[in-house]
Protein backbone atom coordinates (compact mmCIF):
# COMPACT_ATOMS: atom_id res chain seq x y z
CA UNK A 1 0.00 0.00 0.00
CA UNK A 2 2.99 2.35 -0.36
CA UNK A 3 2.08 3.45 -3.90
CA UNK A 4 0.84 6.97 -4.61
CA UNK A 5 -2.95 7.01 -4.81
CA UNK A 6 -5.54 9.40 -6.17
CA UNK A 7 -7.84 10.31 -3.28
CA UNK A 8 -10.91 12.55 -3.28
CA UNK A 9 -12.52 14.09 -0.22
CA UNK A 10 -16.03 15.34 -0.86
CA UNK A 11 -17.19 18.16 1.39
CA UNK A 12 -15.54 21.43 2.27
CA UNK A 13 -16.37 21.47 5.97
CA UNK A 14 -13.82 21.38 8.77
CA UNK A 15 -13.29 17.61 8.98
CA UNK A 16 -13.19 17.02 5.23
CA UNK A 17 -10.60 19.77 4.89
CA UNK A 18 -8.52 18.38 7.75
CA UNK A 19 -8.27 14.84 6.41
CA UNK A 20 -7.70 16.01 2.84
CA UNK A 21 -4.73 17.99 4.08
CA UNK A 22 -3.29 14.97 5.92
CA UNK A 23 -3.56 12.89 2.74
CA UNK A 24 -1.90 15.60 0.64
CA UNK A 25 0.91 15.83 3.20
CA UNK A 26 1.35 12.06 2.77
CA UNK A 27 2.18 12.71 -0.92
CA UNK A 28 -0.99 11.30 -2.45
CA UNK A 29 -2.73 13.05 -5.34
CA UNK A 30 -5.50 14.66 -3.31
CA UNK A 31 -8.64 16.53 -4.33
CA UNK A 32 -10.96 18.40 -1.98
CA UNK A 33 -14.37 18.91 -3.59
CA UNK A 34 -16.71 21.71 -2.56
CA UNK A 35 -20.23 22.25 -3.90
CA UNK A 36 -19.75 26.01 -4.07
CA UNK A 37 -17.56 27.08 -7.00
CA UNK A 38 -16.98 30.43 -5.33
CA UNK A 39 -15.85 28.84 -2.06
CA UNK A 40 -13.56 26.43 -3.92
CA UNK A 41 -11.93 29.25 -5.88
CA UNK A 42 -11.32 31.33 -2.77
CA UNK A 43 -9.86 28.38 -0.83
CA UNK A 44 -7.67 27.39 -3.76
CA UNK A 45 -6.27 30.90 -4.21
CA UNK A 46 -5.88 31.72 -0.49
CA UNK A 47 -4.66 28.20 0.42
CA UNK A 48 -6.92 28.08 3.46
CA UNK A 49 -10.53 27.26 4.33
CA UNK A 50 -11.23 30.55 6.09
CA UNK A 51 -14.87 29.67 6.78
CA UNK A 52 -14.18 26.52 8.80
CA UNK A 53 -10.45 26.48 9.63
CA UNK A 54 -9.30 30.10 9.52
CA UNK A 55 -5.60 30.79 9.79
CA UNK A 56 -4.48 27.26 8.89
CA UNK A 57 -2.54 27.03 5.61
CA UNK A 58 -3.28 24.04 3.39
CA UNK A 59 -0.66 21.87 1.71
CA UNK A 60 0.48 23.27 -1.64
CA UNK A 61 -0.30 20.00 -3.44
CA UNK A 62 -3.93 19.80 -2.23
CA UNK A 63 -6.20 20.52 -5.22
CA UNK A 64 -9.46 22.27 -4.30
CA UNK A 65 -12.23 22.14 -6.89
CA UNK A 66 -15.99 22.30 -7.44
CA UNK A 67 -15.74 19.94 -10.43
CA UNK A 68 -16.91 16.56 -9.11
CA UNK A 69 -15.73 14.61 -12.16
CA UNK A 70 -12.24 16.09 -11.87
CA UNK A 71 -12.11 15.09 -8.21
CA UNK A 72 -13.32 11.50 -8.41
CA UNK A 73 -12.62 10.12 -11.89
CA UNK A 74 -9.82 7.60 -11.57
CA UNK A 75 -9.78 7.87 -7.77
CA UNK A 76 -8.64 4.86 -5.78
CA UNK A 77 -10.33 6.09 -2.60
CA UNK A 78 -13.17 8.56 -1.97
CA UNK A 79 -14.16 10.00 1.41
CA UNK A 80 -17.71 11.38 1.61
CA UNK A 81 -17.77 14.14 4.25
CA UNK A 82 -21.20 15.53 3.43
CA UNK A 83 -23.90 16.35 6.04
CA UNK A 84 -26.54 13.62 6.29
CA UNK A 85 -29.34 15.67 4.71
CA UNK A 86 -27.37 15.98 1.44
CA UNK A 87 -25.47 12.70 1.60
CA UNK A 88 -27.69 10.61 -0.71
CA UNK A 89 -27.92 13.30 -3.38
CA UNK A 90 -24.14 13.64 -3.60
CA UNK A 91 -23.69 9.85 -3.58
CA UNK A 92 -26.09 9.58 -6.54
CA UNK A 93 -23.96 12.08 -8.46
CA UNK A 94 -20.92 9.94 -7.74
CA UNK A 95 -22.24 6.73 -9.24
CA UNK A 96 -21.46 7.28 -12.95
CA UNK A 97 -18.05 8.77 -12.18
CA UNK A 98 -16.45 6.02 -10.09
CA UNK A 99 -14.25 3.19 -11.29
CA UNK A 100 -15.41 -0.33 -10.46
CA UNK A 101 -12.79 -0.84 -7.75
CA UNK A 102 -12.99 2.58 -6.09
CA UNK A 103 -13.28 2.38 -2.29
CA UNK A 104 -15.80 4.74 -0.70
CA UNK A 105 -15.69 5.76 2.96
CA UNK A 106 -18.26 7.81 4.88
CA UNK A 107 -17.19 10.26 7.56
CA UNK A 108 -20.69 11.69 8.16
CA UNK A 109 -22.37 11.20 11.55
CA UNK A 110 -26.11 11.14 11.05
CA UNK A 111 -29.21 9.13 10.16
CA UNK A 112 -31.50 9.50 7.16
CA UNK A 113 -35.13 9.53 8.39
CA UNK A 114 -36.46 7.20 5.72
CA UNK A 115 -35.92 3.69 7.00
CA UNK A 116 -33.51 4.75 9.76
CA UNK A 117 -30.69 4.58 7.23
CA UNK A 118 -27.06 5.19 8.20
CA UNK A 119 -24.70 6.84 5.76
CA UNK A 120 -22.75 3.70 4.84
CA UNK A 121 -26.08 1.98 4.13
CA UNK A 122 -26.80 4.76 1.64
CA UNK A 123 -23.44 3.97 0.03
CA UNK A 124 -24.46 0.29 -0.16
CA UNK A 125 -27.79 1.19 -1.78
CA UNK A 126 -26.47 3.75 -4.26
CA UNK A 127 -23.05 2.26 -5.04
CA UNK A 128 -23.54 -1.54 -5.09
CA UNK A 129 -20.36 -3.53 -5.55
CA UNK A 130 -18.01 -0.86 -4.23
CA UNK A 131 -15.93 -1.64 -1.13
CA UNK A 132 -17.17 0.71 1.60
CA UNK A 133 -16.22 1.78 5.09
CA UNK A 134 -16.85 4.28 7.88
CA UNK A 135 -14.35 6.66 9.50
CA UNK A 136 -15.39 7.82 12.96
CA UNK A 137 -13.89 8.83 16.27
CA UNK A 138 -13.16 11.68 18.69
CA UNK A 139 -11.86 14.02 16.00
CA UNK A 140 -12.19 17.79 16.30
CA UNK A 141 -10.82 19.13 13.02
CA UNK A 142 -9.33 22.21 14.68
CA UNK A 143 -7.07 20.02 16.82
CA UNK A 144 -6.19 17.73 13.91
CA UNK A 145 -4.83 20.62 11.84
CA UNK A 146 -2.93 21.85 14.90
CA UNK A 147 -1.21 18.42 14.80
CA UNK A 148 -2.40 17.40 18.24
CA UNK A 149 -2.22 13.64 18.88
CA UNK A 150 -5.48 12.15 17.56
CA UNK A 151 -6.91 8.67 17.08
CA UNK A 152 -9.73 7.60 14.78
CA UNK A 153 -11.37 4.33 13.64
CA UNK A 154 -11.83 2.86 10.18
CA UNK A 155 -14.59 0.25 10.17
CA UNK A 156 -15.32 -2.10 7.30
CA UNK A 157 -16.04 -5.74 6.60
CA UNK A 158 -13.46 -5.43 3.83
CA UNK A 159 -9.88 -5.70 5.05
CA UNK A 160 -8.55 -4.00 1.92
CA UNK A 161 -10.54 -0.86 2.82
CA UNK A 162 -9.15 -0.89 6.36
CA UNK A 163 -5.56 -1.33 5.16
CA UNK A 164 -5.87 1.35 2.48
CA UNK A 165 -7.34 3.97 4.82
CA UNK A 166 -4.81 3.22 7.56
CA UNK A 167 -1.94 3.61 5.12
CA UNK A 168 -3.38 6.74 3.48
CA UNK A 169 -4.19 8.67 6.66
CA UNK A 170 -1.52 7.62 9.14
CA UNK A 171 0.92 10.23 10.37
CA UNK A 172 3.01 11.01 13.42
CA UNK A 173 0.00 12.80 14.95
CA UNK A 174 -2.96 10.92 13.44
CA UNK A 175 -3.40 7.22 14.29
CA UNK A 176 -6.02 5.03 12.60
CA UNK A 177 -7.40 1.99 14.47
CA UNK A 178 -9.33 -0.87 12.83
CA UNK A 179 -12.77 -2.30 13.57
CA UNK A 180 -14.93 -4.73 11.59
CA UNK A 181 -18.22 -3.70 13.24
CA UNK A 182 -19.12 -1.00 10.73
CA UNK A 183 -22.68 -0.64 11.95
CA UNK A 184 -21.65 -0.26 15.59
CA UNK A 185 -18.94 2.30 14.82
CA UNK A 186 -21.36 4.31 12.71
CA UNK A 187 -24.13 4.16 15.30
CA UNK A 188 -21.70 5.42 17.94
CA UNK A 189 -20.84 8.43 15.82
CA UNK A 190 -24.50 9.30 15.32
CA UNK A 191 -25.89 8.57 18.80
CA UNK A 192 -23.32 10.50 20.83
CA UNK A 193 -24.56 13.80 19.36
CA UNK A 194 -27.83 13.40 21.27
CA UNK A 195 -26.02 13.06 24.58
CA UNK A 196 -23.76 16.02 23.82
CA UNK A 197 -26.87 18.21 23.77
CA UNK A 198 -27.91 16.81 27.16
CA UNK A 199 -24.47 17.38 28.66
CA UNK A 200 -24.27 20.91 27.31
CA UNK A 201 -27.66 21.66 28.82
CA UNK A 202 -26.60 20.24 32.17
CA UNK A 203 -23.43 22.35 32.18
CA UNK A 204 -25.40 25.53 31.52
CA UNK A 205 -27.64 24.68 34.46
CA UNK A 206 -24.63 24.41 36.78
CA UNK A 207 -24.34 20.62 37.01
CA UNK A 208 -21.23 19.39 38.78
CA UNK A 209 -18.76 16.61 38.10
CA UNK A 210 -20.96 13.98 39.78
CA UNK A 211 -23.78 14.75 37.37
CA UNK A 212 -21.43 14.77 34.39
CA UNK A 213 -20.04 11.34 35.31
CA UNK A 214 -23.54 9.91 35.71
CA UNK A 215 -24.72 11.37 32.41
CA UNK A 216 -21.73 10.03 30.48
CA UNK A 217 -22.00 6.50 31.82
CA UNK A 218 -25.80 6.30 31.48
CA UNK A 219 -25.46 7.68 27.95
CA UNK A 220 -23.02 4.89 27.14
CA UNK A 221 -25.45 2.34 28.60
CA UNK A 222 -28.27 3.66 26.41
CA UNK A 223 -26.08 3.64 23.31
CA UNK A 224 -25.01 0.03 23.89
CA UNK A 225 -28.57 -1.11 24.64
CA UNK A 226 -29.91 0.50 21.47
CA UNK A 227 -27.02 -0.71 19.31
CA UNK A 228 -27.46 -4.30 20.44
CA UNK A 229 -31.14 -4.20 19.49
CA UNK A 230 -30.12 -2.86 16.08
CA UNK A 231 -27.69 -5.73 15.52
CA UNK A 232 -24.39 -4.06 16.43
CA UNK A 233 -21.85 -5.33 18.95
CA UNK A 234 -22.20 -3.34 22.23
CA UNK A 235 -18.52 -3.96 22.97
CA UNK A 236 -17.70 -1.63 20.06
CA UNK A 237 -18.84 1.21 22.32
CA UNK A 238 -15.88 0.64 24.64
CA UNK A 239 -13.54 1.93 21.94
CA UNK A 240 -12.64 5.27 20.38
CA UNK A 241 -15.75 5.44 18.20
CA UNK A 242 -17.97 4.83 21.23
CA UNK A 243 -16.87 6.05 24.65
CA UNK A 244 -13.97 8.04 23.16
CA UNK A 245 -16.19 10.10 20.87
CA UNK A 246 -18.85 10.35 23.60
CA UNK A 247 -16.42 11.88 26.11
CA UNK A 248 -15.03 14.33 23.56
CA UNK A 249 -18.39 15.54 22.27
CA UNK A 250 -20.05 15.73 25.68
CA UNK A 251 -17.34 17.72 27.45
CA UNK A 252 -16.14 20.38 25.01
CA UNK A 253 -17.61 23.60 23.69
CA UNK A 254 -15.87 22.85 20.39
CA UNK A 255 -18.78 20.44 19.85
CA UNK A 256 -21.69 22.02 17.97
CA UNK A 257 -24.16 19.72 19.71
CA UNK A 258 -22.77 20.61 23.15
CA UNK A 259 -23.17 24.29 22.28
CA UNK A 260 -26.80 23.69 21.27
CA UNK A 261 -27.45 22.09 24.65
CA UNK A 262 -25.64 24.85 26.53
CA UNK A 263 -27.73 27.51 24.79
CA UNK A 264 -30.91 25.57 25.56
CA UNK A 265 -29.89 25.44 29.21
CA UNK A 266 -29.54 29.22 29.14
CA UNK A 267 -33.14 29.52 27.97
CA UNK A 268 -32.64 30.16 24.25
CA UNK A 269 -35.10 28.78 21.69
CA UNK A 270 -34.06 25.81 19.56
CA UNK A 271 -34.89 27.45 16.22
CA UNK A 272 -32.79 30.50 17.07
CA UNK A 273 -29.87 28.37 18.23
CA UNK A 274 -29.81 26.23 15.09
CA UNK A 275 -30.11 29.31 12.86
CA UNK A 276 -27.20 31.08 14.56
CA UNK A 277 -24.88 28.07 14.62
CA UNK A 278 -23.72 28.29 11.00
CA UNK A 279 -22.98 24.53 10.81
CA UNK A 280 -25.14 21.44 11.08
CA UNK A 281 -25.80 20.09 14.58
CA UNK A 282 -26.71 16.51 13.70
CA UNK A 283 -27.95 15.66 17.20
CA UNK A 284 -31.25 17.50 16.83
CA UNK A 285 -32.32 15.47 13.78
CA UNK A 286 -30.80 12.26 15.15
CA UNK A 287 -32.87 12.64 18.33
CA UNK A 288 -36.10 12.49 16.33
CA UNK A 289 -35.06 9.34 14.48
CA UNK A 290 -33.72 7.52 17.55
CA UNK A 291 -36.77 8.35 19.69
CA UNK A 292 -39.07 6.93 17.03
CA UNK A 293 -36.97 3.78 16.56
CA UNK A 294 -36.54 3.24 20.32
CA UNK A 295 -40.30 3.44 20.81
CA UNK A 296 -40.84 1.03 17.94
CA UNK A 297 -38.34 -1.48 19.36
CA UNK A 298 -39.31 -0.78 22.99
CA UNK A 299 -35.75 0.05 23.97
CA UNK A 300 -35.42 1.73 27.37
CA UNK A 301 -33.76 5.11 26.65
CA UNK A 302 -34.79 7.57 29.38
CA UNK A 303 -32.24 10.24 28.42
CA UNK A 304 -33.43 10.23 24.80
CA UNK A 305 -37.05 10.41 25.94
CA UNK A 306 -36.26 13.20 28.37
CA UNK A 307 -34.46 15.37 25.82
CA UNK A 308 -37.24 14.76 23.29
CA UNK A 309 -39.79 15.95 25.85
CA UNK A 310 -37.81 19.16 26.42
CA UNK A 311 -37.19 19.96 22.74
CA UNK A 312 -40.42 18.88 21.11
CA UNK A 313 -43.08 18.56 23.83
CA UNK A 314 -42.36 21.80 25.73
CA UNK A 315 -41.65 20.02 29.01
CA UNK A 316 -39.70 21.98 31.63
CA UNK A 317 -36.07 20.86 32.03
CA UNK A 318 -36.40 20.69 35.82
CA UNK A 319 -39.47 18.47 35.58
CA UNK A 320 -37.77 16.08 33.17
CA UNK A 321 -34.60 15.94 35.29
CA UNK A 322 -36.58 15.08 38.40
CA UNK A 323 -38.42 12.33 36.53
CA UNK A 324 -35.12 10.79 35.45
CA UNK A 325 -33.83 10.69 39.01
CA UNK A 326 -36.93 9.12 40.57
CA UNK A 327 -37.68 6.75 37.70
CA UNK A 328 -37.04 3.04 37.41
CA UNK A 329 -33.83 1.83 39.06
CA UNK A 330 -31.61 0.15 36.50
CA UNK A 331 -28.57 -2.13 36.56
CA UNK A 332 -25.24 -0.36 36.31
CA UNK A 333 -23.69 -2.74 33.75
CA UNK A 334 -26.35 -4.82 32.04
CA UNK A 335 -23.96 -7.22 30.32
CA UNK A 336 -22.86 -8.59 33.70
CA UNK A 337 -26.25 -10.10 34.43
CA UNK A 338 -26.12 -13.77 35.28
CA UNK A 339 -22.31 -13.85 35.51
Amino acid sequence: MSKRLKVAVLGGGSFGTAIANIIACNNHQTYLWMRSAEQAEVCESERQNARYLPGYMLHEQLIITSDLAQAVKGADLVFVSIPSHSFRAVTQQLKPLLGDETMVVSTAKGIEPEGFTLMSQILEQELPGHPIGVLSGPNFAKEIVQQQQTGTVIASENQSVISCVQETLKSSTFRVYANHDRYGVELGGALKNIYAIICGMAAALGAGHNTQAMLLTRSLAEMGRFAQMMGANPMTFLGLAGVGDLILTCTSDLSRNYRVGFALGQGQKLDEIVASLGQVAEGVNTLRQVKQKADELQVYMPLVSGLYAVLFQQKAIAEVARGLMVGEQADDVEYLRGN
